[in-house]
């Protein structure tokens, strides 16, 4: 990929013997290039504990280029290193600017609208929210609350009435509609699979689209379906309609990582599933995400998969924005009547299992 690449790593084990522990990093495009030393001093305050480092390095990495170290201000190190492949999950960071600390949202929408039959009504109405690098967020609510429309409008399925999204901080609208829609993963109720292709022909439609060489997508292909626990073996050269609806969903959620994309948008994915496929694809999606720290956003009008999967959850009514919060925080403080009714009963469930 054109760019570089931002890597905070524990600067106390670089070098030594031990693998040293990635903490964040993030693909920047090259016109970010003349504003890197914006990203001199970085604080590790929102890194869990267990990965915090005593001492952090901050690493500029072009893969054309050679090994080239410049020094910065405030202890950090800026260099353009050959890249590393590293098998950590990406981490959550902050970057300080001026007395406060900066977090840098992946996904932004500010102001969003949309309207279906000119302004007589609107699916989705003044909408703001940002998605940070690393987080779940789920956007919940009831069906015809805008949900939907709302995640479709970040990869421009859907084009906003009026508002505007941003994703790594450029307008969606200056990209490529086919670059932008291939670089982001897309998962939904329906699957999509491809009837008359096999499995692992499925698994790595989009990278074929990429012109990545045949033996690449095979290896790609065979990789992803080991993720979600389908042997490549086994499965790579059935068709679709050899499958059950839950191993159809594995491929689709194989298949929308199998390009790697920083960000994955899952529309519903479970939702047709029965309750014990359905649980145990949750907590797949949760093991995936913790092995690939990916960025994802997931719909859902089911407010236990929302409790399950999320980092944040963002409440949606006749389409507007009521609440984005933690789970803890919805539950002990919903901003209003709606969100307090929604998540009584769930809250009075909870409280009862809690107390058995």
């Amino acid at each position: 990929m054109l760019g570089y690449y931002l890597f905070c790593v524990n600067r106390s084990t670089w070098g030594g013997a031990g693998t040293q522990n990635l903490l964040y990093h993030k693909h920047l495009w090259p016109h970010d290039r003349p504003n890197l030393l914006f990203l001199c001093e970085i604080s590790v305050a929102n890194i869990a504990p267990a990965w915090r480092p005593t001492r952090s390095m901050l690493m500029i990495v072009n893969p054309g280029l050679g090994q080239q170290p410049a020094s910065a201000t405030g202890g950090t190190t800026l260099s353009t290193a050959p890249a590393r492949q590293h098998s950590r999950p990406r981490r959550m960071a902050s970057w300080r600017c001026g007395a406060g600390f900066l977090r840098v949202p992946m996904i932004r929408l500010t102001d969003i609208s949309k309207t279906f039959d000119e302004g007589h009504s609107y699916a989705v109405r003044d909408l703001s929210l940002e998605v940070q690098d690393g987080e779940t967020l789920v956007l919940l609510g009831s069906s015809g609350c805008g949900k939907t429309t709302t995640l479709k409008m970040v990869n421009r399925l859907i084009e906003p009435t009026s508002g505007t999204v941003t994703v790594d901080g450029r307008c969606v609208t200056e990209h490529d509609i086919l670059p932008l829609r291939r670089s982001i993963g897309y998962v939904f109720q329906g699957i999509g699979l491809f009837p008359h292709m096999t499995i692992e022909q499925n698994v790595a439609v989009v990278p074929k689209l990429l012109g990545w060489p045949s033996e690449r997508r095979t290896a790609r292909a065979h990789e992803m379906l080991s993720l979600v626990e389908l042997d490549p073996v086994v499965y790579g050269r059935r068709r679709p309609g050899d499958l059950s609806g839950g191993e159809q969903q594995r491929v689709g959620v194989a298949r929308a990582l199998a390009a790697d994309p920083a960000y994955l948008l899952l529309d519903e994915p479970f939702g047709a599933l029965d309750a014990i496929t359905r649980d145990v694809l949750q907590q797949e999606l949760l093991r995936i995400k913790r092995e690939l720290g990916k960025t994802i956003v997931f719909v859902t009008h089911d407010i236990f998969e929302a409790l399950t999967l999320a980092d944040r959850i963002a409440v949606m009514h006749e389409g507007r924005l009521e609440q984005v919060a933690s789970k803890r925080e919805i539950l002990a403080k919903p901003a209003s009547e709606f969100v307090r009714s929604l998540f009584a009963k769930p809250k009075a469930q909870l409280e009862l299992l809690a107390e058995q």
